[in-house]
């Protein structure tokens, strides 16, 4: 967003293994670096505040704007996955419905590939 690289942060809650049940929460974050994105170069290479969306790293960018209130999502280093899909909709041009669907889809193949394993850890306890 605003040409800084940022990640997301998404929710999930498996509630059982056998069957598999799997919720994606529609709350999430986004989370931004402090630096506009250049094509990476021999001078940027180690530009952290960059390259990496990290907290504990950006925190202390001169650069870095934290949030003050919940409500003021579009303001600040992390931003809410509501309004980061509304600005990829307004300014990308994407289409957030089908995004979402896509990561929805990413979500439970990561679970259904991992099923075997977590549930044999869900019995043992």
């Amino acid at each position: 967003m605003e040409k800084m690289k940022f990640d997301l942060r998404l929710y999930v809650l498996v509630t059982g293994t056998d069957p598999l049940r799997v919720y994606l929460s529609k709350e999430g974050l986004a989370r931004l670096s402090t630096k506009f994105y250049d094509e990476v170069d021999d001078q940027n290479l180690d530009d952290m505040m960059m390259h990496l969306t990290n907290y504990s790293i950006n925190k202390n960018s001169t650069k870095f704007q934290p949030n003050r209130a919940a409500i003021v999502d579009s303001v600040g280093h992390k931003r809410s996955l509501k309004f980061t899909l509304k600005y990829l909709e307004k300014t990308e041009k994407q289409n957030s419905v089908k995004l979402m669907a896509e990561i929805k889809d990413i979500v439970v193949k990561t679970m259904i590939s991992g099923q075997p394993h977590l549930d044999s850890v869900f019995k043992s306890v």
